[in-house]
């Protein structure tokens, strides 16, 4: 329950000073396969609770990348230079822009934590950047997290 309500506290803090329209925690449950499992929407609409992404799309190439702490910004998905199973993940979650940032543990890659912003594209600053790295940071250091 403890690491329930810091992980809800966390992406509603987030979604509420980013003003974006979901935060979302993407658990991995094994090797590169999770599900959302937490998010905070502002609209039932924008729900994609229990979404698993896409087949084969997330594999050990990325994995690698947010293993190394990549974070990705992602300012309009129409014109990012993505896969095309991404861009249409994407469109059907109503996504236009896209922030991404790994928790990491030290047992490897636990989660990301994830804000879409579904209206119009969106430039991210590093002030939101910094703001999504601490949430994560936050949830990576807990030791209701780091027991799990």
């Amino acid at each position: 329950m403890q690491r329930d309500e810091l992980v809800r506290q966390t992406i509603n803090q987030l979604r509420e000073s980013l003003l974006v329209n979901r935060v979302a925690l993407y658990y991995f449950y094994s090797k590169w396969y999770g599900q959302v499992t937490f998010e905070s929407v502002s609209s039932n609409e924008y729900s994609i609770i229990g979404s698993t992404g896409p087949d084969d799309c997330f594999n050990d190439k990325y994995a690698a990348m947010y293993l190394a702490g990549r974070v990705r910004a992602i300012a309009d998905i129409e014109l990012e230079a993505i896969h095309d199973c991404h861009r249409d993940f994407l469109r059907n979650m109503q996504v236009r822009a896209n922030l991404v940032v790994p928790v990491l543990i030290p047992k490897g890659l636990w989660g990301l934590l994830v804000a879409h912003h579904c209206q119009a594209p969106r430039s991210w600053s590093t002030l939101e950047i910094q703001q999504m790295q601490a949430g994560a940071k936050t949830l990576a250091t807990a030791p209701c997290i780091l027991a799990s």
